[in-house]
């Protein structure tokens, strides 16, 4: 029998995760709109929290308490990550309440551009020219799909996923100094998750929204899809390098079409379809860019 490639187990755990987040996003869904978006997105991270902090103790019984030790230096950018993550989610709940599954999906993809970014500020990384015009074309791209007007009832959500995937977008910045810094990955999340979940507790206490044993059943199922999703992400970058299967996470866009359609009969408009196809064209050029200068770069060695 053949052995699967590394990057073969990378793109297999990177296509799952996106399944993972799609589904994420219709368990968000129908768990119906007399629930808000706050309560929806401490339900999403409460599980993140719980199987974060089991992975944290059975490591630190495994390897010891030093493993689990945060550096001085990382606390500001843990607090960071966090609060730009935090708005990431509730931009993209927000969203996904009251747009198309496929619309609110990629404007959360916009956050790979914003990263390159935020990376330029929070960790110098040069931002060459194939890659800025990329970002600004996804940029025209996304105004297709958020389609500004004065009507601002109507353009609000789509400008929250757009800032949903702003903020996502800065988290990954963050997340990738504080690995340079040798912060341990479960402790973001952990972090990230216990963060966003008092974020959302005074709502909790405040105006919290009754729900039926279906609704709190299928918001544990969308913590569960999200946990899927990131774990999904981790194994497949374990595997292999960004550079060779990043280009893979935007079959979420896939999923989030089909299965809106199936569960909730949407259609996106002409407009949203040219900004997709914008989008992922821009990311098709970056992923065969950032691969080809690389090779030059390995072939200099």
């Amino acid at each position: 029998m053949r052995k699967i490639s590394e990057t073969s187990k990378g793109i297999i755990c990177l296509v799952t995760s996106a399944f993972c987040f799609a589904m994420m996003a219709v368990c968000v869904k129908l768990a119906g709109d007399n629930i808000h978006f706050m309560q929806k997105a401490f339900f999403r991270n409460s599980v993140a929290f719980l199987i974060a902090l089991v992975l944290l103790i059975r490591e630190g019984a495994v390897k010891g308490k030093a493993s689990l030790a945060v550096p001085k230096v990382c606390w500001f950018f843990l607090v960071l990550r966090s609060v730009t993550g935090s708005f990431g989610i509730f931009g993209n709940f927000y969203a996904i309440d009251r747009i198309c599954l496929a619309d609110a999906a990629i404007l959360n993809k916009m956050a790979p551009f914003f990263a390159v970014i935020f990376s330029f500020f929070l960790i110098k990384e040069k931002i060459k020219l194939v890659p800025f015009i990329a970002i600004m074309m996804a940029f025209v791209g996304a105004m297709f799909v958020v389609k500004p007007s004065f009507n601002f009832e109507q353009t609000l959500p789509t400008l929250a996923g757009f800032v949903g995937g702003m903020g996502a977008g800065f988290a990954y910045a963050c997340v990738r100094k504080l690995k340079s810094l040798g912060c341990n990955s479960k402790v973001i999340v952990l972090f990230f998750s216990a963060f966003s979940m008092l974020i959302s507790l005074p709502y909790m206490i405040t105006s919290f929204d009754p729900m039926t044993l279906y609704q709190v059943l299928i918001l544990c199922g969308a913590g569960v899809c999200a946990a899927g999703g990131q774990f999904g992400i981790t194994a497949a970058y374990y595997h292999a390098a960004p550079r060779d299967i990043s280009i893979y996470d935007y079959s979420q866009i896939i999923f989030s079409t089909m299965l809106g359609f199936f569960f909730f009969d949407q259609i996106p408009d002409r407009y949203s379809f040219i900004g997709y196809t914008i989008i992922i064209s821009m990311a098709v050029i970056n992923f065969v860019w950032t691969k080809k200068n690389h090779e030059k770069e390995m072939a200099k060695l």
